[in-house]
């Protein structure tokens, strides 16, 4: 029994070797073309499930994966800049597991402090009311919200309808189709399809806020890979935001929570346009965890 157990501990250490020697490989290859070297151990843990830990303690994956599977996967990331999360089609945000193509962005770890000050503006409120989220993407803001309010209900709108597919997976997997409603449209007229929509107890949205110009100087993975609809907010970045200012106020009670994510240092601007609308109050902005003034969140008189 003990040859037995000495020569299969044997065999796994030999893999645990081999794996780490391809680690080792793609490490210098990421090095060698500006790849952040940590998304070779991202990828070793999401695909085979080999932890830092296991390479410590010279363990083998707990998943069978084969090499040439993972160099295959690596490779191309690499040559063809395809980020890992679309080639793996998940990504792990706010204790979620989430679906993820190359229909929506990829869910960013700022984004789920948006998710926070949702839930801290939904907390002013006797019980959970209905939201909506513009610009669902991959649903993760109404599924991060609704996952953990179970009272809560919200419209999820976007108008991208392979984006509304990758959402409604999400939705399905954590089982929130009675709190979550996926609709297409634009912006805010998604909801002047249905004339009993009550009015909003919210409004969240991570809307695309890079100037144009700044798109093209993306990284290539965000650049070519993410969709320019989910990015280009226009010539300074702010044509959704500005819509989104001028409708809300049509759909949000008194007291209704407007909440939005921006680029760093648009705060300010986004600010002053709440503030000469004048139907705002409680314009606040709030930091990332860089302390960039990420998000803007108001009240409706």
């Amino acid at each position: 029994m003990k040859l037995i157990g000495a020569i299969e501990i044997e065999k796994m250490d030999e893999t645990a070797a081999a794996i780490e020697r391809w680690r080792q490989q793609a490490i210098r290859q990421a090095a060698s073309l500006g790849v952040d070297a940590a998304e070779v151990d991202w990828l070793l843990r999401e695909l085979a499930g080999w932890t830092p830990l296991d390479r410590l303690m010279h363990r083998p994956p707990p998943r069978r994966c084969a090499i040439e599977e993972l160099d295959k996967l690596w490779q191309q990331r690499l040559q063809h800049n395809i980020p890992l999360q679309q080639l793996l089609q998940t990504v792990t945000w706010r204790r979620l597991q989430l679906t993820v193509t190359d229909a929506v962005l990829i869910p960013r770890p700022e984004t789920e402090l948006l998710v926070d000050l949702a839930l801290d503006c939904l907390a002013e409120f006797s019980q959970p009311g209905l939201w909506v989220e513009m610009g669902t993407g991959s649903g993760a803001i109404s599924v991060g919200m609704a996952h953990e309010s179970p009272e809560l209900s919200v419209i999820a709108v976007d108008t991208s309808a392979e984006a509304l597919e990758v959402a409604a997976h999400n939705v399905k997997r954590y089982k929130l189709e009675q709190q979550i409603s996926l609709v297409q449209g634009h912006w805010f007229d998604a909801l002047l399809v249905s004339h009993d929509v009550p009015l909003l107890q919210g409004m969240v949205s991570n809307p695309p806020y890079i100037p144009s110009a700044v798109v093209e100087q993306l990284a290539p993975e965000v650049r070519d890979r993410e969709p320019t609809l989910a990015l280009d907010g226009g010539v300074d970045g702010l044509v959704a935001i500005r819509h989104l200012i001028q409708e809300a106020p049509h759909f949000l009670q008194s007291g209704g929570c407007w909440l939005v994510e921006l680029m760093y240092d648009q705060a300010a601007e986004v600010s002053r346009l709440l503030a000469e609308d004048g139907r705002y109050r409680r314009i606040e902005s709030h930091p990332d965890l860089d302390g960039n003034q990420r998000f803007v969140s108001a009240r409706r008189i």
